[in-house]
């Protein structure tokens, strides 16, 4: 897996991220560089190359002089996420989602509020990718990501440990109206389907958004923010 970016590759060694070395512009080599003495602190292999050569490498063209080559990214056991000793749990589930824009920005969002984990399945949806890495901007070095064969085990798993479940989907409760300080887990459906009705009949209830306008959904990636912050303020 391929990490670009400044902050990206930061986050990166800050948050543990196996990293085999990383490419690093000629022209830094000179100077006192905050990503290169994090990486000798850490130990890790630095190449310093021509920015032509990270330009060739790179996938995006917004390397700014940095590319850590990283290994495939490690999923977090359903079991060892649902140990949370966090006294009001708070977990994000996302069915179907494809996009790896969207993705990487839920996973931004539920880093900024202190989500415990993010639950995916293996199939039919988008995985940690390039692309996600680098639109969470970092934010996935310090986020857990459990991926499930099924969706419905977690959810099972989840009420097991006392974690009130909801979709985030239209026609059910006006958000702002329902009491959300509780363990809690929230659903958010795909682009194009939403929730999948057979995951709908095991939430313990939906939690609707109030739209006013004509367009009748929201982004995924938007929709999750607003609900995740919603239940963040309630906490207080």
């Amino acid at each position: 897996m391929q990490i670009e970016g400044r902050n990206q590759v930061r986050q990166a060694i800050l948050g543990g991220t196996t990293i085999n070395k990383i490419l690093v512009d000629v022209n830094f080599s000179s100077r006192k560089d905050e990503i290169v003495a994090l990486a000798r602190k850490h130990k890790l292999r630095i190449d310093f190359v021509p920015k032509q050569a990270l330009d060739r490498k790179s996938t995006t063209a917004h390397h700014q002089g940095y590319i850590a080559e990283a290994v495939d990214f490690k999923y977090t056991p359903l079991q060892e996420l649902v140990a949370t000793k966090s006294q009001q749990p708070f977990f994000v589930l996302l069915d179907g989602i494809e996009d790896p824009h969207n993705f990487g920005a839920i996973i931004r969002t539920c880093e900024c509020a202190g989500v415990d984990g993010i639950i995916i399945p293996k199939n039919r949806a988008c995985q940690v990718n390039d692309t996600v890495v680098r639109t969470s901007t970092g934010a996935i070095s310090n986020m857990k990501i459990c991926m499930v064969t099924n969706l419905k085990e977690a959810i099972e798993a989840l009420k097991d440990i006392g974690v009130w479940v909801y979709a985030a989907e239209t026609g059910g409760e006006n958000i702002y109206s329902k009491n959300l300080n509780q363990p809690i887990a929230v659903i958010i459906g795909s682009e194009g389907k939403g929730v999948k009705q057979s995951i709908l009949s095991m939430c313990d209830g939906v939690l609707t958004l109030p739209l006013k306008g004509k367009v009748n959904s929201l982004n995924a990636s938007v929709a999750c923010g607003i609900v995740v912050f919603e239940i963040l303020r309630q906490r207080g």
